[in-house]
């Protein structure tokens, strides 16, 4: 009998990272969590344990510490693959603060990929981004579509990352595929976990159900004069949980050897581009009160409308999101008054 593959989950306790691990956990992997708490709390851990019924391991690290990287894979000796989502992802705060991105976006992940080689560690699953492709020239995007100068450095270091990827596996054994999501909302159905932001949320859902419940005194939607049906930005919003699942397929993937190259990438998104304005109605509509929100002035490095096209995921991984939109705000919402509940 085959032993259970076991999995490292860099930065696990995150947003996109608990979900991941529960979907993960869900599909019959062991799984090691690495986080260094800077972006979340030690709670989400139970949420795990309370949904999946098993604790995975964790271990609070800084992956910014070379040696602490090299001790870890001393005392870890049997990981199958790599889930590596451990990143500052501020894009204001990246421009305030390069250094900072370049050193905990870029070393983290050359520091993991020494290892991984030093440890004949093959499978490895990134976590990017579709700030890759800039403001689009055709919509829907698809990952041929030209990767432009990147508009933050937080945008440049998921650049870099995929070519770092896109050399190590040319010249190695290793094997990589790098999602590209679109606009993660929502929260597990539980409600045991969800988005967890540090101070002001800087993502459209959370500041939306922060609003509603009073913590913010308005939503402010940064202009109403684009070249779109209602004049407000447009992006392509995907249930947490379905681009968790995303990971495990891409994973599982590599573990069945079925890539098609060595640095594969995927679009993870709906396909289906919703603007800032249609997302506040319809969670009106879920949350059954209106929103207290006002128009302002646009908002420096916005791009117009951003959304994917994913017929390769949808053929080649096998995968497509499930979850509506209204779903995913039922499930923020039901998150978000759990938050403070328990305040």
């Amino acid at each position: 009998m085959s032993r259970t593959k076991k999995i490292l989950v860099t930065g696990g306790l995150g947003y996109v990272g608990s979900h991941t691990v529960v979907a993960l956990q869900a599909s019959g992997f062991e799984v090691v969590v690495v986080d260094n708490l800077s972006n979340t709390t030690i709670n989400v851990l139970e949420g795990i344990t309370n949904i999946t019924g098993k604790a995975p391991v964790f271990e609070r690290l800084e992956l910014r510490n070379k040696q602490d990287v090299i001790d870890f894979f001393k005392r870890h000796k049997d990981i199958d693959g790599i889930i590596h989502f451990a990143a500052s992802k501020a894009v204001g705060e990246s421009v305030e603060n390069p250094l900072l991105y370049y050193e905990n976006n870029l070393n983290t992940l050359i520091y993991l990929l020494q290892e991984s080689k030093a440890h004949n560690i093959n499978n490895f699953i990134f976590s990017s981004s579709c700030t890759v492709y800039g403001e689009p020239d055709t919509l829907p995007i698809t990952e041929d579509a030209p990767i432009k100068v990147a508009t933050s450095p937080y945008g440049n270091t998921k650049q870099i990352s995929e070519e770092i990827l896109g050399d190590v596996c040319a010249v190695s054994e290793m094997k990589a595929i790098a999602l590209r999501y679109f606009n993660p909302i929502g929260a597990h159905h539980s409600a045991q976990i969800g988005e967890l932001p540090v101070g002001v949320p800087q993502n459209l859902v959370p500041f939306i159900t922060q609003t509603a419940v009073g913590i913010r005194k308005e939503l402010s939607v940064f202009g109403n004069d684009y070249d779109t049906p209602d004049g407000s930005c447009i992006r392509d919003y995907i249930h947490v949980v379905d681009l968790a699942e995303a990971h495990v397929v891409a994973l599982q993937r590599l573990l069945q050897n079925k890539d098609a190259s060595k640095f594969e990438v995927f679009n993870i998104g709906t396909g289906k581009g919703s603007s800032v304005l249609e997302v506040v109605h319809a969670f009106e509509k879920v949350a059954n009160q209106k929103l207290n929100y006002t128009i302002v002035n646009r908002r420096p490095g916005d791009v117009v409308a951003v959304y994917a096209d994913t017929t390769k995921a949808n053929k080649e991984l096998g995968w497509k999101a499930k979850n509506s939109m209204e779903e995913a705000l039922k499930s923020a919402w039901k998150w978000q008054q759990k938050l403070k509940s328990t305040k």
